[in-house]
């Protein structure tokens, strides 16, 4: 945390070619090296790559996927009196989104497939099907919250 203030937050202009924010927030989170026409090229051919597969807007599959990834409670690390709780939180909707598409990036990555537009339209389709390993873990990070509710009263 700042010592001072609080940093600003910097906006991000629309993509290019759906003029949507959220879009080119997924793009620069897959960004390496500051190659952000390789980043595009990626996530277009991903895009692309699901509409033949689903033959649906692969906009809709995307933003759908992103929806069902996002965590709703997370848990925190709490110290009180030498003890470390797991305290659960509910998630601020910006870090909701934020994590959505980390998670989706990691898991895309890990995916077998060739391609990373491959890697990314697996990874898109199936969180878009409430499967795969984003989904699995939201839900990992829902039952670490569910398990610790007992710490509730621990929250600040």
């Amino acid at each position: 945390m700042p010592r001072r203030k609080a940093a600003a937050k910097r906006t991000v202009l629309p993509d290019p070619k759906h003029k949507e924010v959220i879009v080119a927030r997924f793009i620069n989170g897959l960004m390496r090296r500051g190659k952000k026409s390789v980043a595009e090229t990626i996530f277009y051919d991903a895009l692309d790559r699901i509409e033949k597969q689903m033959q649906q807007p692969g906009l809709e599959i995307f933003k759908k996927a992103l929806e069902n990834v996002k965590p709703i409670v997370e848990v925190k690390s709490r110290r009180v009196g030498g003890a470390t709780y797991q305290v659960p939180l509910e998630v601020r909707p910006s870090r909701r989104t934020t994590l959505a598409i980390r998670w989706l990036i990691e898991f895309a990555k890990s995916r077998p497939e060739h391609s990373m537009g491959e890697k990314l339209a697996a990874e898109l389709a199936a969180a878009s099907k409430k499967e795969g390993a984003a989904i699995k873990k939201r839900d990992d990070t829902h039952r670490m919250a569910e398990a610790n509710k007992a710490f509730a009263h621990f929250r600040w």
